[in-house]
């Protein structure tokens, strides 16, 4: 899963992975971090979601990192923003009202980059990278993000020898054992059959597919 695939999935117009629509477990389970508005919520690999302006109109200031000029370009010209642009050696920075998409590496954010942030949004980050990759995906977002910040999480949960991903299976023990060293809490807060509603899982392969909503504190 290295960067290029991404960026040729979005130039070919591959963007299955994309969701239109606002994540359902996103309005249901927000509440749960009691966050002040105001706050700022950071959206890794946030492609062009919808997620992000709806965190917007509940009153947070949202950041995303996302490698792909189209996804950019196409956030905010499907919703109608004209963003301010600045250039800058490691991102080019898109901003408009509370909303600051910073287009780059991942994996080039340091801890000044997140200095404000208080929770992360992650429903499309951590499943789309393969194992080997989770691990530094995770390892760097724990070395870049400020204590006792809050992560709402969503993963896909199938047997991976069933199918190969993208997207990738992430189980309760992996996250476990993901983050629980740098935890003060992993709570799961629900754990979903949901094969019949994604039919491609099934004619891929997949016998049994849940999804797994877990609310992640950071050590202080």
């Amino acid at each position: 899963m290295e960067k290029d695939y991404w960026l040729k999935r979005w130039e070919q117009i591959e963007t299955g992975f994309h969701q239109s629509d606002i994540n359902p477990y996103l309005c249901q389970y927000w509440k749960e971090l009691y966050l002040g508005q105001g706050s700022t919520v950071f959206v890794p690999l946030c492609g062009k979601s919808q997620d992000m302006l709806w965190l917007y109109t509940q009153g947070y200031r949202v950041l995303g990192v996302e490698l792909s000029d189209i996804a950019v370009g196409d956030f905010f010209k499907e919703n109608k923003l004209i963003p301010d642009y600045a250039c800058g050696k490691r991102f080019n920075r898109y901003e408009t009202n509370s909303i600051c998409i910073l287009k780059g590496n991942f994996f080039d954010l340091d801890r000044k980059d997140l200095i404000k942030v208080s929770a992360v949004y992650d429903r499309a980050s951590l499943i789309a990278l393969s194992q080997d990759m989770r691990d530094s995906y995770v390892r760097h977002l724990l070395e870049i993000l400020p204590p006792g910040t809050q992560i709402l999480l969503v993963t896909f949960d199938y047997s991976q020898s069933e199918m190969l991903g993208p997207p990738f299976s992430v189980s309760v023990s992996e996250v476990e054992k993901l983050f629980s060293e740098h935890s003060s809490g992993i709570c799961l807060l629900t754990r979903l059959d949901v094969l019949d509603q994604y039919p491609h899982f099934y004619e891929r392969g997949v016998s049994k597919l849940y999804e797994n909503i877990f609310l992640l504190t950071l050590n202080k």
